[in-house]
């Protein structure tokens, strides 16, 4: 599991990566941060850390074990240099072994600040194996004025394994700065189950080229929240025998799952959202609009809570914010 290749870079992120920077080089010592981290369980025993790695700026402490879920352990990336600067390039790769749980998230909302020349690259790759279940659910990530930030996911699942993804949007912070101030934004998540891709999602804003204000885009609206549940079926179907053992395993019934979603979390007063199925009952994605960052997270912890009800029989602990 490794940082998307050149190759593979969005093309303007490409003609960034030409910018030299007057201080250490893109991807140089302190700016080439690193958290690998490997889960396992043995049975109904709790979730243990079994290998870790980190590299400036990421900190690990170790894993909680506070979640009401059975056998889930809480795993909290730190960054205390205080965010995200032009050149950086954080990787983190997470690996879940057969039947572990594991929630992975940061001690706060990522901030990216404003650049002169290159860009910023957070990659973040998962690893679920069969009958395991992992969350990476980050804190939201606030772009400042000028900035240039590529968010990537990867996701490699396993038969029987649930993964859940968020990502929550927050530009400039809401300051006194114009919204949509950032250079370029751009968030891209794909899935494979078994080496199948089941999912390639981006949202890629470049205010300077397209107003995201455009209707076709974000319109009225500020923050973008979206959760993505991955939980294919073995043969890419969904069929009767499925939603009756789906109890017996992490997976739940796509089709009702779906229909849970679009009722629990329908349009708000100052929320717009939107629930869409992934192609070969692969899972769904949830998008939301809003104007506030605070009602956006509350939502999609709805979301998230009834995905956790129907796979893990229990709701988001209390003390998390979404």
């Amino acid at each position: 599991m490794g940082t998307v290749d050149s190759a593979r870079l969005p093309p303007a992120f490409e003609d960034y990566a030409d910018e030299s920077l007057a201080q250490a080089p893109a991807g140089g010592p302190g700016k080439n941060g690193l958290l690998e981290a490997t889960v396992a369980r043995a049975g109904d025993g709790p979730t243990r850390l079994i290998r870790d790695r980190v590299k400036v700026p990421y900190h690990l402490t170790g894993t909680l074990d506070t979640d009401p879920a059975p056998g889930l352990a809480t795993l909290i990336a730190q960054e205390p240099t205080g965010g995200v600067a032009q050149g950086d390039r954080h990787r983190m790769a997470i690996d879940a072994h057969p039947g572990a749980r594991v929630h992975v998230t940061t001690q706060s909302a990522t901030k990216v600040h404003s650049m002169a020349a290159n860009y910023a690259h957070l990659d973040a790759s998962l690893r679920a194996a069969a009958g395991s279940y992992l969350e990476y659910i980050p804190g939201p990530t606030i772009v400042n004025e000028d900035a240039r930030c590529l968010q990537t996911v990867t996701v490699d699942l396993a038969d029987e394994a649930v993964v859940v993804v968020a990502d929550v949007l927050v530009p400039d912070g809401l300051t006194d700065h114009e919204s949509f101030g950032f250079d370029h934004y751009h968030a891209r998540v794909e899935a494979e189950h078994d080496g199948r891709l089941v999912c390639a999602d981006a949202v890629d804003l470049r205010p300077a080229e397209r107003d995201p204000r455009d209707p076709a885009s974000i319109g009225e609206f500020s923050v973008v929240g979206s959760l993505y549940v991955f939980a294919p079926s073995e043969d890419g179907t969904a069929t009767e025998q499925a939603a009756e053992t789906a109890a017996d395993t992490h997976r739940p019934a796509l089709e009702p799952l779906v229909d849970a979603l679009r009722e629990r979390i329908g349009d708000r007063e100052r929320v717009r959202a939107g629930v869409s199925r992934l192609p070969a009952d692969a899972g769904a994605i949830v998008r939301l609009l809003g104007h506030r960052e605070a009602d956006v997270t509350e939502l999609l912890r709805e979301a998230r809570d009834e995905i956790r009800h129907r796979t893990l029989g229990v709701g988001v602990p209390a003390d998390r914010r979404y």
